[in-house]
């Protein structure tokens, strides 16, 4: 048992990890394509469904090889998912469009409270109170770090609602996603991107039209920016796939506090590779932030510990009981387990 606990963890820092090294990757690279400085190309829409594409086109390579298996899942379920998850897309776009960066900042922020309450209302799962101190912490921190000017406008608001609640809906879906069909989360992730590749790539290029008044069509593509597109796609596999890793191991909840740890990461990055101011109000929210992180990690562990000793006695005299009523019953014991590993290896 120690073992696995051991390997378990390991694996959940490994996905964390990627996730996070992914995704400040991809907002670096991004930042060289699509600034003034670097390449200025402004489809961001656009480029979310090259994105999709190559997932799509990796997890087909690997179904093709036997890499991975594709798993059934219904199609009105994977095509609904799509659609929320391209909600949150856009939503975002159009939120950090018709907003100012620091009204974006809050209602990013937002999603931690968000996800609790949908998790309550839908899951009935409830939090600590150290849970919930160490979430308000974090939100406190990151808020110090990135909140400047505030300014809302009734688009703006609408929009941003639309993002939050969709992206929060998308995230607990993933988890719930996994759970219900037994899938793993690159087994979905390639179910869902050739969906998500198909339907941006044909509204994305209007999107970022109306968005910034450029069509991608007129846009002179170089090498350079050939190849930051490609290493932006890149890095959005393993980001795509950590992140579902890390939501069908964690919860929508831990995914969004742990991805803080981005925005701390994205902000020394700055300051190191693009000369970005780095004052002592950011220094104080990060430490903030991250000394929240660290809490929300030892309360969600206590948490685990404390229902973990609650729940093994009964489950332990259950098992007793299951086992009694097929003696009575004249079953074997043994015929019976066997039945269910076979049941569940199909």
């Amino acid at each position: 048992m120690e073992g696995e606990n051991k390997k378990s963890a390991v694996s959940d820092v490994g996905a964390w990890a990627m996730n996070v090294v992914s995704s400040v990757g991809i907002i670096m690279a991004n930042k060289q394509l699509m600034s003034s400085n670097g390449y200025s190309f402004s489809f961001a829409t656009t480029l979310t469904g090259f994105h999709f594409a190559v997932t799509a086109l990796v997890g087909l390579v690997s179904n093709a090889t036997g890499l991975s298996a594709s798993k059934h899942v219904p199609f009105w379920e994977l095509f609904w998912f799509s659609l929320v998850a391209n909600t949150s897309i856009a939503g975002m776009n159009f939120s950090l469009m018709l907003n100012s960066v620091g009204f974006y900042q809050i209602s990013k922020l937002s999603m931690i409270p968000v996800v609790c309450v949908m998790e309550w209302l839908l899951h009935n799962k409830q939090y600590s109170k150290e849970v919930k101190v160490s979430v308000l912490v974090v939100v406190i921190g990151v808020g110090v770090c990135t909140v400047t000017d505030v300014k809302v406008n009734a688009k703006g608001f609408i929009c941003a609602c639309i993002a939050v609640l969709s992206t929060s809906f998308q995230q607990i879906t993933i988890g719930s996603l996994q759970k219900k069909y037994s899938i793993g989360s690159f087994e979905l992730l390639s179910r869902t991107a050739p969906i998500q590749a198909v339907s941006l790539l044909v509204l994305g290029p209007f999107v970022d039209y109306f968005l910034n008044g450029k069509f991608i069509a007129n846009y002179k593509m170089s090498s350079g920016a050939i190849l930051f597109i490609i290493l932006s796609c890149s890095l959005a596999v393993f980001c795509n796939v950590s992140q579902y890793l890390c939501i069908g191991r964690f919860s929508a909840v831990s995914f969004q506090v742990l991805g803080h740890m981005k925005t701390v990461c994205v902000l020394t990055l700055g300051w190191l590779l693009f000369d970005s101011e780095l004052t002592f109000k950011n220094i104080m929210g990060m430490i903030i932030a991250v000394l929240g992180m660290v809490v929300y990690s030892w309360a969600v562990e206590a948490e685990k510990s404390s229902n973990g000793s609650k729940t093994v006695p009964h489950i332990k005299n259950s098992l007793t009981e299951e086992e009694i009523r097929l003696l009575k019953e004249g079953v074997d014991t043994n015929s019976v387990k066997d039945v269910q590993l076979v049941e569940s290896k199909v």
